[in-house]
């Protein structure tokens, strides 16, 4: 599914092998189960660390490591941190995109995640900025880039071990499942933060119970790590086919290159596709938990309750819209959210304004629902758009791209624009303009149920 028919040199030079011509047999549908489900425990994990970092950036993390008279300038220097995670993420493309394109993608998974682990439990053992000075942020920031890279091999390698093992005509199903887990992740995370926050209290809580939820990581990465050794290669990773003679040019050494190459409008369309979901969920999920009880007086608890509710809303959604998305198509299901969230964008974040509990769970819940027809199929999507041997980096550069435009930097804009016009109308019409992006991508990007998967 090339953007130009013409062929690089790479191309013209890579020996076909015989066995690429047909196409693996279909797997058993209680071992592609079984492999969606490893790689939704994983991906679960990844994001749990990400929305802990989250969390704790919005509650504790500015003045701790970032001392300041300005609250404001505390917030946005943690979310700052926030955002240097995503910066990072482009390198994890690399990386893990050519480890997963010529090497395998479960040997890249199992990296990515002892990566993370490593980091994220670096954080629950530094030392503030009290203690160590200067040094207390350098480190920090250091260990957001570990994590951003390996976030960057993360959401690729997992999706396609689903979604290439997958039976036919579910490859959408299969997909969704390990999509689950930036919302299970941020669902385990509040499950630790809120009662640590009720026993240790909000001054115990930021005088050094904010580490335990770090620091807990530990035993989450190891069972991660057992789950994700023991699943299969994906049958339609071959070695051979990604075997390659002496590149004639400098961007051929990396399947990144290739990508430019070969698909370049394929990729800025895929990104504009995930960019206002991307937004959505980390304003959510991430932004507003600071932003209510900071600007508006919200209780810290009302808040994360919303975003855990409607959280769960979107996970319970995931799985009939992406089977709706196996029997229709993607586009319709993901297009259907995006015009959703354009028009709940506003209405969403104006609930903030009510300061009832209840208004802005419901307000949250609608538009986590239809984040969720946006994000559901997109996963399928976006591996669709790729041939195999560029898989891993395509999918992954589309979606990580996205998340970095569109998610990495959100908290940050965000901060800076109610400085600005204190106003939550101000997020609506941000994230709403996002959306519309992204319903224009979808609407010039072709239907990719039925395309040729396994070449």
């Amino acid at each position: 599914m090339p953007d130009s028919p013409a062929k690089t040199a790479l191309e013209t030079a890579r020996p076909r092998p015989a066995a690429a011509s047909a196409a693996p047999p279909p797997e058993p549908k209680g071992k592609a189960a079984r492999i969606a489900v490893a790689s939704l425990i994983g991906t679960t994990i990844e994001y749990y660390d990400f929305a802990v970092y989250g969390t704790a950036a919005a509650l504790v993390l500015g003045p701790a490591f970032f001392p300041s008279g300005n609250d404001t300038a505390s917030s946005l220097a943690a979310f700052l941190t926030f955002a240097a995670a995503f910066l990072a993420r482009p390198l994890g493309v690399v990386l893990f995109g050519t480890i997963g394109d010529r090497l395998g993608r479960r040997r890249a998974l199992v990296t990515s995640l002892l990566l993370m682990g490593v980091a994220t439990v670096g954080v629950g053992l530094l030392p503030t900025y009290e203690t160590a000075g200067l040094l207390a942020p350098v480190l920090l920031v250091t260990l957001r880039l570990l994590q951003g890279v390996s976030m960057g091999g993360e959401w690729g390698g997992a999706v396609l071990l689903s979604v290439e093992h997958a039976p036919p005509g579910r490859r959408a199903l299969y997909a969704s499942i390990p999509q689950a887990g930036p919302s299970l992740g941020f669902l385990l995370s509040s499950a630790v933060i809120l009662p640590t926050l009720h026993l240790a209290g909000r001054d115990g809580f930021t005088h050094g119970a904010w580490r335990i939820p770090f620091l807990l990581s530990t035993v989450l990465v190891l069972i991660g790590l057992w789950v994700r050794t023991t699943v299969s290669e994906s049958p339609v990773f071959s070695p051979a086919a990604t075997r390659t003679t002496p590149a004639p040019t400098p961007m051929s050494r990396f399947p990144l290159g290739v990508l430019l190459q070969q698909h370049p409008v394929r990729l800025l369309l895929g990104v504009g596709a995930a960019l206002g979901g991307s937004a959505v969920y980390y304003l959510t999920i991430v932004y507003s938990i600071s932003y209510g009880p900071k600007s508006l007086d919200i209780p810290q608890n009302t808040m994360l309750t919303a975003a855990s509710v409607g959280a769960a809303a979107g996970i319970a959604i995931t799985v009939p819209a992406a089977r709706l998305a196996d029997r229709v198509g993607r586009r319709p299901v993901m297009l259907t959210g995006a015009v959703g969230c354009v028009l709940w964008a506003v209405p969403m974040y104006a609930s903030l304004s009510s300061r009832d509990g209840l208004t802005i769970t419901g307000a949250y819940t609608v538009g986590l629902v239809l984040l969720a027809l946006m994000f559901s199929p997109v996963a399928a999507f976006l591996a669709e758009l790729f041939p195999a041997r560029l898989r891993y980096t395509g999918a992954s550069a589309a979606f990580i791209l996205a998340n970095t435009l569109g998610g990495g930097f959100a908290p940050s804009i965000a901060t800076w624009l109610n400085s600005q016009w204190d106003s939550p109308l101000v997020l609506g019409f941000y994230t709403g303009g996002l959306c519309l992006v992204s319903l224009l991508c979808l609407l010039a990007l072709p239907e990719t149920r039925d395309c040729e998967f396994d070449t």
